[in-house]
């Protein structure tokens, strides 16, 4: 039996809403897991009002946002927006990723911050959830 999952903290992850691909959302979950997080999938297709709900359920140190098309990323802006306006970007973190997303990107919706790769995105929310 393995001790250490859960240990690192308390993950929500889910692909933006109009976006259907899951094969890096469920890769960075995996790797999360095995890293001792504790992982809330909230699967594809999933609104800004559905990561919302699920924060204030709960209460994750860090919510990951993915998305692979390009023409979702509107959908990633508004999202994190929104996560800021309700103010749960205080004790939680949100961190954006997928194939589209740019530093720049990330910077301009105001995430915390953003992961180019699956692996790189354990230590990125390690760093930001102070671990």
């Amino acid at each position: 039996m393995d001790e250490s999952i859960g240990n690192e903290g308390k993950i929500l992850i889910g692909t933006i809403k109009d976006d259907l691909h899951d094969v890096g959302k469920n890769l960075v979950a995996m790797m999360f897991k095995g890293a001792g997080f504790e992982i809330v999938d909230l699967g594809v297709d999933v609104p800004k009002e559905k990561f919302l709900e699920n924060i204030q359920q709960e209460s994750p140190r860090l919510v990951g946002i993915s998305a692979l098309l390009t023409t979702v990323l509107p959908n990633v802006a508004e999202a994190v927006d929104f996560l800021i306006s309700s103010g749960v970007n205080k004790p939680c973190k949100i961190l954006i990723g997928g194939a589209p997303v740019t530093p720049e990107f990330a910077r301009d919706t105001g995430a915390d911050d953003y992961a180019p790769d699956a692996g790189s995105a354990i230590q990125i929310a390690k760093r930001l959830i102070g671990k």
